[in-house]
């Protein structure tokens, strides 16, 4: 099998590269740097928003695409998501209209809005941020796309990811660059929103597995599907890396947007985990 990954060099990138690298699969690499992703991929230089190239062909007729590719997925207003949504439109009918057959589609827990408890595939979207707005239209638009095209899609939904920390531009990754400036105390918010962790090496592994079957379909969360809160995993990341920095806790308002407790039901993913013992 050979497997496109767009985003190749991104945060959860370079993990799903390894990760498809670690069960001997093809892999082609794209991006427009590489200095983070694993040598053993092949690499495809190719700006996806400005470019005549035939992607299919260049990438040399992939059974199977990854699109991670997304910029500034830690700045929810930013205003590049809604102006790269067309672009993004664009790049993945070009894969359909050129022969792709399976499709993967990094999508984000924040299409869904404000919801409070377990998101199943099923919750109603009602996004209210960019970021939600532009992952929850692209989805629709896929939908819409390969409706009748005899296409494997998979629409991935994100929750929030730990591990590889000083590149994910999280608040556990701040709290890291914080501590090594000798940083005493880090303004936080009330910690008591729970929320859906999962390591990005086990995300990865979820992502691949997902993206390589076709049993299941449509939107598969790649979660733990188990709540935590934030001040109880900020807590446990100072103990697990020997932090010298106390949070302060209600320094910052909880976000608005942000629900007492959400997470993801992780069934479908579980049973898609279970197929590779």
């Amino acid at each position: 099998m050979r497997v496109l990954v767009t985003g190749a060099n991104g945060y959860i990138g370079t993990h799903v590269i390894k990760e498809l690298l670690n069960r001997g699969i093809e892999t082609v690499a794209c991006d427009i740097r590489f200095e983070s992703v694993p040598k053993d991929a092949e690499q495809l230089e190719i700006d996806l928003f400005n470019t005549n190239e035939n992607v299919y062909e260049k990438a040399g007729k992939p059974d199977a695409i990854i699109h991670l590719a997304w910029r500034n997925g830690f700045r929810h207003n930013a205003d590049t998501h809604i102006a790269d949504l067309p672009k993004h439109i664009e790049f993945l009918n070009s894969m359909i209209e050129a022969g792709i057959k399976n499709i993967s589609v990094m999508g984000s827990m924040h299409e869904v809005g404000y919801f409070e408890g377990a998101i199943t595939e099923s919750v109603p979207t009602k996004p209210l941020s960019f970021y939600g707005i532009a992952k929850n239209s692209l989805r629709q638009a896929m939908e819409i796309m390969t409706k009748g095209k005899n296409i494997s899609l998979k629409w991935l939904r994100g929750y929030y990811i730990y591990g590889d920390d000083l590149r994910s531009s999280s608040v556990l990754g701040k709290m890291l660059e914080a501590d090594a400036k000798g940083q005493e105390m880090f303004p936080f918010t009330s910690g008591k929103n729970l929320y859906d962790y999962i390591s990005v090496d086990e995300l990865a592994k979820q992502i691949v597995s997902a993206a390589l079957q076709n049993r299941f379909t449509g939107i598969i969360n790649c979660c733990s599907g188990e709540p935590i809160s934030l001040g109880e995993m900020a807590e446990k990341f100072i103990k697990l890396h020997g932090l010298k920095i106390k949070l302060q806790y209600g320094a910052f308002p909880d976000r608005a947007y942000d629900s007492p407790g959400v997470w993801g039901d992780a069934t479908i993913i579980k049973q898609i985990m279970e197929l590779e013992d």
